[in-house]
């Protein structure tokens, strides 16, 4: 794996998967992201949190903790395959995990999360078609 690293983000290219990933984190968030080659090359070690921030937010969204003091702490798992994705990334959870129902909801409503919307539906339908009638 091959790492490039700044204050408050990291960033990983994984040659076994071919996958680039990313994540940031500072008091109240942290964020875990798949990015493309192209942001992962544009990305500098030392670069900062700001600037680094425009580049991955670029990215799909996998993973979202929020405990920033404007309410309760929450989590939002975008890809529930976020592990697998980045066994590299130092996962870190401090509030309540939306349900997937919610999350369903969210990603279809906010043009952010559009890239999250193909392996959302498809697990959804999972989920659907496993439950007994």
């Amino acid at each position: 794996m091959q790492f490039k690293k700044g204050d408050g983000w990291k960033a990983c290219y994984d040659e076994e998967t071919g996958r680039y990933t990313a994540e940031r984190s500072g008091p109240g968030y942290y964020n875990l992201y798949e990015i493309t080659e192209e942001i992962f090359d544009a990305l500098a070690d030392g670069m900062n949190d700001w600037d680094c921030y425009h580049l991955v937010s670029k990215g799909r969204n996998l993973y979202m903790d929020v405990n920033d003091r404007c309410g309760p702490p929450y989590t939002i798992i975008f890809d529930h395959d976020y592990e697998k994705i980045c066994p590299w990334a130092r996962v870190r959870q401090s509030g309540r995990v939306w349900p997937d129902e919610l999350t369903d909801a969210a990603v279809e409503i906010f043009e952010s999360e559009k890239d999250n919307r193909e392996q959302r539906r498809k697990r959804r339908e999972e989920r659907e078609t496993s439950r007994p009638c």
